[in-house]
């Protein structure tokens, strides 16, 4: 009788560095512990599936060589996009539990990609787990993603955000204090299938094509952008990876309220100079900063709905899921 194997993979809320990764920016997310694990025995030659949180079963044949858009249950594009990434053959029988909902923006997706990643063999890194699920997540949505979502999932440290350098591909983990709470508020459903989110990324292209690399550039080369949007796309990338640097900097020396304003300013730049926000996230930020002991507010995510994360004091925010940083995705034994 096959052996029963577990792996799991957390998903990640990303504090502050929104839409920076795919121009090689700074990012600071965390995996958290909530997360996506899938229980299972070997099969030969078979991906055979269903999900606690999700309608039907999936079944596919290995080696996986066709569309995966095309795959239904619609859940099983991720786990034949992986497949095909890494070529298996050898395949898998089971069961998936998952307590991230789909559209949180808390990245669900690429925690199934790397769960599905580990289940089916993959002996790397985190870093090359990670590009192998990112390649699978654009093989599966179309959708031009950063890195970030994949490499802070497969890359997270017990106890520690992490700081990303999309560019080189560092991670440096920083511990996040015990002392305050990190709550994350499901706000509304989205989906970057079909959203904005690739107009995003060619809008900074362009910024690129007329000031060179925006992680490089400065707000003084912003100016030499004559086109508004590439303008304001550019502002935002340009400050958020100052954002980065800064909230990183405060949150390491205690000084909670400044990370919260920080926070606040992202969101900020995120509804005015980015377009991603909605008024139903903007009013959800809004009365989050109101309450007391809220250091600051912002969505997380790619934006269109999803979550908002908050820093505050212990027990000053009683609606939403308090989530502490998790370790990366991994063989559970």
């Amino acid at each position: 009788m096959s052996e029963t194997l577990r792996v799991h993979a957390p998903g990640r809320v990303n504090l502050i560095g929104e839409h920076t990764d795919y121009t090689g920016g700074l990012v600071f997310p965390m995996a958290i512990d909530r997360g996506t694990t899938l229980t299972y025995t070997a099969a030969d030659g078979v991906i055979e599936l269903t999900s606690d949180g999700a309608p039907g079963a999936l079944s596919i044949s290995l080696p996986f060589d066709g569309e995966p858009n095309t795959v239904e249950p619609h859940w099983g594009s991720y786990i034949a996009a992986m497949s095909a990434e890494l070529g298996a053959t050898q395949g898998l029988r089971g069961h998936i539990v998952s307590d991230i909902p789909a559209g949180a923006g808390l990245s669900s997706s690429a925690a199934l990609e790397c769960a599905i990643g580990l289940a089916l063999g993959f002996d790397g890194t985190p870093l090359e787990l990670s590009q192998a699920a990112q390649r699978a997540e654009h093989r599966a949505t179309g959708v031009p993603t950063g890195i970030m979502d994949q490499l802070s999932i497969a890359a997270g440290v017990a106890g520690h955000a992490t700081l990303i350098d999309c560019d080189g591909l560092s991670v440096t983990p920083q511990v996040v204090p015990d002392d305050i709470d990190v709550v994350v508020k499901f706000i509304a459903h989205r989906t970057l299938e079909g959203s904005e989110y690739a107009d995003r990324v060619a809008e900074c292209a362009r910024a690129e094509d007329k000031i060179g690399p925006l992680r490089l550039a400065t707000l003084d080369d912003v100016g030499r952008i004559t086109e508004d949007i590439a303008r304001r796309r550019a502002r935002h990338v340009i400050n958020e990876n100052q954002r980065v640097r800064d909230f990183a900097a405060a949150l390491a020396g205690g000084d909670y309220v400044e990370a919260g304003r920080i926070m606040t300013e992202g969101h900020a730049s995120l509804r005015d100079d980015f377009d991603v926000s909605t008024s139903q996230m903007d009013d959800a930020v809004d009365r989050l900063n109101a309450i007391p002991g809220v250091f600051g507010t912002r969505m997380t995510g790619g934006g269109f709905g999803g979550c908002i994360v908050a820093i505050c004091q212990p027990g000053a925010l009683a609606d939403g899921w308090v989530v502490s940083p998790s370790a990366g995705a991994r063989r559970v034994h």
